[in-house]
């Protein structure tokens, strides 16, 4: 087990708390956090551009000069694609991008993204924000404390207060558990885990 401080709101130490080595102390494989943050980035693509084919144009019907006798080259519609304004050819349709992983490989991604964040000592465990309401200057009063800039903060569920505080707050993000993924663990180069959360996550991930 590994042993990680707990501090208050302040920054201070105020006890300890053992992690789970199958969580925190799993070895890194690139490879298995790229392939799954290329999922997570596929799956969150709208695919919603689209294009009209020579068909799909308005109007076109009429022949837009005769077949001889101008010295023109022979046109049967003015929606051609060679033409300006005419159809796109295999241009991009509505479609879907996303598509799925082994439940294993996404468990083990999120245990290799935590254990990366605290071998590089990036892994905070806070009692408690002791936020009294929702106040934007109260929360980053606390960060200021820890001096982070860009920070992933874990919560057991969702906390309307702390996520709404924070929510004004440049290069933070609130999270619950169930909400927790490898391309966010990654995007912020520092995770403040609220100390109710540590259970949590052993019980969503560990399963």
């Amino acid at each position: 087990m590994a042993v990680c401080d707990v501090v208050n709101n302040l920054a201070e130490k105020v006890s300890e708390i053992e992690l789970n080595n199958d969580l925190f102390g799993v070895e890194v494989k690139e490879s298995i956090l790229h392939e799954i943050v290329c999922m997570q980035r596929a799956n969150r693509r709208s695919g919603n551009a689209s294009t009209k084919t020579r068909g799909e144009l308005r109007g076109g019907g009429a022949k837009p000069w005769r077949q001889k006798g101008t010295g023109r080259a022979r046109a049967g519609t003015k929606n051609s694609p060679i033409w300006r304004g005419g159809g796109t050819v295999f241009g991009p349709r509505p479609r879907d991008y996303s598509y799925s992983m082994p439940k294993k490989v996404k468990r083990l991604a999120l245990r290799m993204a935590l254990s990366a964040r605290f071998a590089e000592g990036n892994v905070v465990v806070i009692d408690d924000f002791g936020l009294e309401g929702i106040k934007t200057k109260g929360f980053v009063k606390v960060m200021n404390n820890f001096e982070f800039g860009n920070c992933l903060i874990v919560t057991a569920d969702n906390d309307e207060v702390l996520s709404k505080s924070a929510r004004n707050a440049v290069g933070y993000k609130v999270l619950p558990v169930a909400g927790v993924n490898v391309f966010d663990i990654l995007k912020y180069p520092k995770l403040m885990l609220i100390q109710s959360s540590v259970a949590k996550l052993e019980e969503r991930i560990m399963v």
